[in-house]
């Protein structure tokens, strides 16, 4: 089963002008590629896993055998677009320059963790729960051995895979995956700085690490992940997430031509060196998403439409659905193997149950989970972080 710092007036400004747009009943712009690139990439992994696993897809198969083979079996480098944009909003949000250093890497860390971690947990949990469900109904290859302690807190802290525990729910591997990425951006970053030392040239803060990026998309692509032994490691996906980050620092307007031109080659060269190695669809699609964020990522727009608003919020909620579409697709595999027919044309509607169940499941999961959990957990340890002082003088203003 494997496989965002600003000064505080700034900030509270922004949040103000976002906080009277939607009072005045107007959308805030988003950007509009991501939220439609998120949202299929979402669906997509769904209808992945269940195709992959359970045993409606089985016999539904009869009906529809060139498009489940191809969702079990291609649809899964649909990761690939979630792993560039992860290095896309991680530039963004850790270096929007590019410049060399980083002044807090563990607090950066730590605020990923707790945005990731969190309703990851109780996913995990509700994983655990499905998985105990499902075992009464059926036995199948996808239904995990019940749930350890150890297991459950080797997820917690998001090293299940590196301690060598099964995953509970099939898109676990992901979260830990982008929780190492994301520190080990952070921790290029801030080495970067230290090695620029105090007062570098402006010519080292500016491309010193873009370079260490594109050294790391080439170590990557033409070594890691050409081995599937460290797909438990951020080095193995490196590659991708550096596309993303490339991708946003040569997307900046206000860069030269030349300057450009030197960013695009950085990470295109070893990306186009690694496909002649050897060709791989997945980073074949990971340079292909780069180069449309790298145009049009940048992009914020209005939701206008239908079409649109239901790409944003898809997009918005595809984390959630994300986390919580395995044990959704589990319990109704194992409902229809109990209850229904093992026939065609009883199983494919089971699966197409499945698939809006999932995505009904994940924006309940948003809304009555994910959201208010996170709001919650950032406002305690913004509380715990700040001295007494701090906010007795904050308090006084």
């Amino acid at each position: 089963m494997k496989r965002a710092i600003s000064a505080a007036s700034g900030t509270n400004e922004a949040n103000g002008a976002a906080g009277q747009a939607r009072a005045a009943g107007q959308a805030r712009p988003e950007f509009a590629l991501i939220n439609v690139l998120k949202a299929v990439a979402a669906q997509l992994i769904v209808l992945h896993h269940l195709a992959f696993y359970g045993p409606m897809a089985d016999h539904a198969r009869v009906l529809l055998p060139d498009t489940i083979d191809w969702l079990g079996d291609t649809a899964r480098i649909a990761v690939q677009v979630f792993l560039v944009i992860g290095g896309f909003l991680a530039a963004k949000s850790l270096s929007p320059g590019g410049h060399a250093g980083l002044a807090a890497p563990r607090a950066a860390i730590w605020r990923r963790y707790v945005k990731l971690a969190p309703p990851f947990v109780a996913a995990t949990l509700l994983a655990a729960l499905a998985t105990a469900w499902a075992a009464a109904w059926m036995t199948h290859d996808s239904i995990s051995a019940p749930a350890t302690f150890a297991q459950l807190c080797a997820h917690a802290v998001l090293l299940h895979g590196v301690l060598g525990y099964e995953s509970l729910s099939a898109g676990a591997w992901y979260v830990a995956i982008d929780f190492q990425l994301y520190a080990a951006l952070a921790l290029m970053l801030w080495l970067a700085g230290r090695a620029a030392g105090p007062s570098p040239t402006p010519r080292v803060v500016s491309y010193l690490v873009p370079c260490a990026v594109a050294a790391g998309i080439a170590l990557s692509l033409l070594y890691f992940n050409l081995d599937a032994g460290w797909d438990d490691w951020a080095p193995y996906f490196f590659g991708s997430y550096g596309l993303g980050a490339m991708a946003w620092w040569a997307g900046d307007r206000d860069r030269k031509g030349g300057s450009v031109a030197l960013l695009v080659a950085l990470a295109v060269v070893p990306v186009l060196a690694a496909l002649v190695v050897e060709f791989r669809d997945r980073i074949a699609l990971a340079l292909a998403v780069a180069c449309a964020l790298f145009l049009f990522g940048r992009a914020r727009t209005e939701a206008r439409g239908p079409g649109a608003s239901v790409a944003g919020y898809l997009g918005r909620i595809s984390y959630a659905v994300f986390l919580v579409h395995f044990p959704v697709c589990l319990v109704i595999n194992a409902a229809f193997t109990r209850y229904a027919p093992a026939e065609p044309h009883w199983q494919l509607p089971g699966m197409l149950l499945a698939w809006a169940t999932s995505v009904a499941a994940g924006a309940m999961f948003h809304r009555w989970v994910e959201v208010p959990l996170g709001r919650t957990i950032r406002s305690t340890t913004t509380r715990l972080a700040t001295p007494a002082w701090a906010a007795e003088r904050v308090a006084r203003r």
